[in-house]
């Protein structure tokens, strides 16, 4: 009986050794076969040094290979945390289920009680008389349709017997003036840009659902409609300059037909002439109750990208509080802000070798859950910036001066290898300690970069899906479509109905951007409406 591959003893053979091996297969192996089989050899490489890296548990190797769905203390440090003596959290009411009032789109229909009105004798008791509840029974019933639908108008035609002429019904009032209306072009853009399906996806659907659009038509759908609400994003990114508080991060994008004159226009103010990556680049910019996000598809960097938005910013504003992480790229060059960096991406970094130092791990993380908890307590109180600061201040504060004096206390007695993974993050925060909490000794201050790493889900969601833009002008409809749809969606505003709204009232819009943004374009719809209709009596 063979043995098993546990049983066989492991050779020490390193990756040149095996690509040399691979090199004799040239003779035996197609091109394409070889060039698999060296990708493979290389992927191996990869895969090996971060075994040998102190800083890499098997946790962390299974996120580089299959991503992590959640960093929370729970799942990190396991269910029996010093923390978790106590209450449980009660089940919210509900088990689930949706109310009437989440239905905000749905069709509402009255029905009146057939045989009973209000004061009528009441059929139970015969004595009482009934009266109206202020709340009807409300009964749901969903039902299933194409996202794009179509209607065919059939006009009769009738032909002389005589002369020949033929004469056609008259078609209602609008129909044949265009086949596809602003609802058709704000459905794609919403299915392409918000819920990241591809156009072919689209065709497919509704090719299967009879009524058929094929990809090209949805992008000259969304082509000329960007067109027509570009006013908005232009108007979002000056609104955008004179936030009090900017977050910016990146993700990596692709695009097809990238030309080297528009590489060169993005690195024209930098040093590095021969970049070739492509990002995408998001940005929430909060002015007191407005937040705003932002996506810039293209070579330049998050912190080129923050500098062109902070170009628009009033002379008069003193500088904003930026949050992004440590990363150089991220910072927007001479413009002046307030740098505040992530305390997410340096728990982060405790997270991935929580395996090899569980309980030098577990301090830290306990330390930040404490005062992520504190944070939640200012924003259920909703405390102003000043008095969250003051809070931080009290509870805070002493909470992560003991971390950083139990870290350096680490490192002086040579308890923690300095080039380990747990040195390694000491030395990350301690590197990075002043903008890690800046938000104890400046109001307003954010704790993490993760609203901003939410948004970039949508880019990434469309770039899971659809791979790449094909040109630079299909990055920037997606960038204006994105920039709009998210926006709505912090405002609590239906997007479909926005997009829609915009585009009906393209005009209105290029003479004054700033009435139709996600928080006021309703008032303004109804403000033009009240203006249109006739005059009473």
């Amino acid at each position: 009986m063979k043995g098993t591959a546990a049983d066989k003893p492991l050779l020490d053979v390193n990756i040149p050794q095996l690509l040399s091996v691979v090199e004799q297969t040239k003779s035996v192996l197609s091109a394409e076969d070889h060039e698999k089989l060296a990708a493979a050899i290389h992927t191996l490489g990869v895969l090996a040094e971060e075994i040998k890296n102190k800083s890499t548990s098997i946790s962390r190797l299974k996120q580089l290979l299959f991503g992590s769905s959640t960093e929370s203390s729970k799942r990190v440090l396991g269910k029996n945390r010093p923390s978790d003596s106590a209450a449980k959290k009660k089940k919210a009411p509900g088990h689930g289920r949706r109310s009437a009032a989440a239905y905000t789109g749905a069709e509402r229909i009255k029905v009146a009680h057939v045989t009973l009105r209000k004061g009528d004798s009441c059929p139970g008791c015969i004595k009482g008389k009934v009266y109206p509840l202020s709340e009807p029974q409300k009964l749901i019933r969903i039902t299933g349709m194409a996202p794009l639908s179509a209607t065919i108008w059939e006009c009769d035609r009738l032909r002389c017997n005589l002369c020949g002429e033929v004469q056609t019904a008259k078609a209602p009032e609008g129909v044949g003036d265009k086949k596809y209306d602003e609802t058709a072009s704000s459905m794609v853009g919403l299915l392409k840009y918000g819920a990241g399906l591809p156009f072919n996806r689209i065709e497919k659907l509704q090719e299967g659902l009879g009524i058929p659009l094929p990809a090209t038509t949805q992008w000259e759908l969304v082509q000329a409609a960007a067109g027509d609400i570009k006013p908005a994003y232009d108007e979002l990114i000056r609104q955008a300059a004179q936030g009090e508080v900017l977050y910016n991060d990146d993700t990596t994008a692709k695009i097809l037909d990238l030309t080297p004159e528009q590489r060169e226009a993005a690195a024209a103010d930098n040093e590095s002439e021969d970049r070739t990556g492509v990002f995408t680049t998001g940005i929430i910019s909060k002015c007191i109750d407005k937040p705003i996000a932002l996506f810039f598809t293209g070579p330049k960097h998050a912190g080129e990208n923050l500098a062109d938005v902070l170009a628009k910013r009033t002379q008069e504003l003193s500088p904003p509080i930026q949050m992004c992480d440590a990363l150089a790229c991220n910072t927007p060059g001479d413009f002046n802000t307030i740098l505040a960096n992530c305390n997410a991406h340096a728990r982060r970094r405790f997270v991935d070798i929580v395996d090899n130092f569980p309980n030098q791990c577990r301090y830290v993380l306990e330390t930040f859950r404490e005062v992520y908890i504190n944070d939640a307590v200012a924003k259920k109180q909703r405390l102003s910036p000043e008095e969250r600061q003051q809070l931080h201040q009290d509870k805070s504060a002493p909470l992560m001066n003991q971390l950083q004096k139990w870290m350096q206390q680490q490192l002086d007695d040579r308890t923690v290898e300095p080039n380990s993974g747990l040195g390694r993050a000491f030395a990350y925060m301690q590197k990075h300690w002043q903008k890690l909490t800046l938000f104890l000794h400046k109001a307003g201050v954010p704790l993490d970069n993760n609203i901003c790493e939410r948004a970039l889900k949508k880019a990434i969601l469309h770039r899971k899906n659809s791979l790449f833009f094909r040109s630079l002008a299909g990055a920037r409809v997606g960038d204006i479509f994105m920039s709009l749809i998210h926006t709505s969606e912090l405002h609590e505003v239906n997007p479909f109905d926005y997009l829609l709204a915009l585009q009906r009232n393209y005009q209105h819009l290029a003479e004054n951007p700033s009435r139709w943004m996600p928080w006021n374009y309703r008032s303004t719809v109804a403000a033009i409406a009240s203006a249109n209709s006739p005059p009473p009596g």
